[in-house]
């Protein structure tokens, strides 16, 4: 049986404890991650309190119908664009009710890279009640490698909006 990532176990702790604190709950649309970012966030013990779930989008179909992307944003940017990772976060957090959201989209190769998207190009997007923002995150490895720094920087991007609006910070975001 495999266990939670050491690596992600501090920062995913640090959230729920958070949230936890703060009684609030976050919900998660994970693409090229498939599942892994839920996986970590539910290695920890109480996550239930916090942790409305991770859906799989995996497929623009499943971005579209699960999180409420629309199409023609996919059309015209991408499914790996800083545009569908703000969609897909602001979906999932309005489907699931939650405080706060994060996506991951992004090309863990080995194929499917483009000279403008080259594999390990990976947008991670964070929805909360100060607003939403993107973050680009370029990783380098193979599938595994970049799929492991994407989840990392899911954590990341979304641990700094979380605290940034617990040390008052709302204005920063939007």
């Amino acid at each position: 049986m495999r266990r939670p990532d050491a690596r992600f176990a501090a920062p995913a702790e640090r959230l729920c404890s958070t949230l936890r604190h703060r009684n609030e709950t976050v919900a998660a649309a994970e693409s090229c991650t498939g599942g892994w970012l839920g996986r970590e966030i539910t290695g920890i013990p109480g996550a239930s309190d916090v942790f409305w779930g991770s859906v799989v989008a995996y497929a623009d179909d499943a971005k579209t119908k699960l999180a409420g992307v629309p199409p023609e944003l996919i059309s015209r940017h991408g499914a790996v664009s800083a545009e569908v990772a703000e969609a897909l976060a602001t979906g999932i957090r309005r489907r699931s009710g939650s405080d706060w959201a994060v996506s991951v989209t992004g090309v863990a190769g080995p194929a499917g890279g483009s000279p403008e998207k080259p594999v390990g190009t990976v947008w991670i997007g964070t929805a909360g009640p100060a607003g939403t923002s993107s973050r680009l995150v370029i990783a380098t490895g193979d599938r595994e490698d970049v799929r492991a720094t994407a989840v990392g920087a899911a954590l990341e991007s979304l641990l700094e909006a979380v605290e940034g609006v617990a040390a008052g910070n709302r204005g920063e975001r939007g």
